[in-house]
């Protein structure tokens, strides 16, 4: 695998895994902490972004998994900041993104089931 794309699928699962611990911490926990929400945009935008770069070079997405769809919630983010609705992000989080680990074969904690890839220090 290209050590571009192993990177892009590493960071997609450690995001996951925080996207999973933010869900952990509940629902009034999100509504209540400011930093919670930011946390979890800024990582909605960083895993839409990854995906557009997986997309572009022709990474063929995993099995529930849809490129698009986190490439369409990055933009809406990033372009529409002022206009978030905390019960979609919330749904977001825990729904899709725990469908997209599900899909891709792993527990969101785990991080699993996204392929192989091993990148060392040196790459």
């Amino acid at each position: 695998m290209d050590r571009k794309i192993a990177k892009e699928f590493l960071h997609l699962r450690e995001w996951l895994r925080r996207a999973g611990e933010i869900v952990e911490s509940g629902r009034d926990r999100y509504d209540s902490d400011e930093l919670l929400q930011e946390a979890g945009d800024s990582l909605m935008m960083k895993i839409g972004e990854a995906a557009n770069r997986l997309s572009r070079v022709g990474v063929v997405a995993p099995k529930g998994v849809e490129w698009n769809s986190a490439i369409g919630n990055r933009n809406w983010l990033i372009h529409q900041y002022d206009e978030i609705d905390r019960d979609i992000t919330w749904s977001t989080l825990a729904g899709d993104f725990g469908g997209v680990a599900r899909g891709a074969g792993h527990d969101i904690r785990r991080g699993g089931g996204f392929p192989r890839c091993r990148v060392t220090a040196s790459d």
